[in-house]
């Protein structure tokens, strides 16, 4: 499968995959069980149906990712205002395990769930962390990260010209109805 269609493909999975997401939890109702803090940053209920934004695989660790945002963030990345991500901004990744599909090996498809991490942009209350919060829960479960923000921002030093963040917005058809 050619580059691009595989790009296009695994898009549209995540796409499905989060407009599919439960509508159990929302921004307005906390979750039933809401994990502890990571890093002293509470869990974002609602998350699950937040919109996409991106997607990336890497090829280091073989993770499938697909990069999520609250409204703040989704319509600042559909305007390309995201150099710097405006306040308000939070950003989810969602991580599996990269797997092959069983009835058509040229596709991968998310197999064990990693962490969702997430970063939560506010220049005052992160002034110390570059403007964002940096915050992972780990596995099904959930269980809070708690080895530091400095692992967080080690490594996106090398994107620290781009507001710290690695993502490139997906571009979407603009059709008007």
């Amino acid at each position: 499968m050619k580059p691009t269609i595989k790009i296009i493909s695994t898009l549209i999975l995540f796409a499905s995959l989060t407009a599919s997401a439960s509508d159990e939890t929302s921004d307005d109702k906390p979750a039933a069980t809401s994990p502890d803090n990571s890093h002293g940053i509470a869990y974002p209920s609602g998350w699950q149906n937040w919109s996409t934004i991106a997607v990336s695989h890497r090829t280091d660790n073989n993770t499938i990712r697909t990069i999520l945002g609250n409204d703040i963030a989704v319509k600042a990345a559909r305007a390309g205002k995201t150099n710097p991500w405006p306040d308000g901004a939070i950003l989810g990744k969602v991580v599996w395990k990269d797997t092959e599909l069983k009835d058509w090996k040229a596709a991968t498809a998310p197999g064990k769930f990693v962490h969702a991490e997430f970063m939560f942009k506010d220049s005052k209350k992160y002034a110390d962390t570059y403007n964002w919060g940096w915050a992972r829960w780990v596995g099904l479960e959930q269980k809070p990260f708690q080895k530091g923000m400095q692992i967080c921002t080690s490594c996106h030093t090398p994107v620290k010209n781009r507001d710290w963040v690695f993502t490139d917005p997906a571009l979407l058809p603009h059709v008007s109805y």
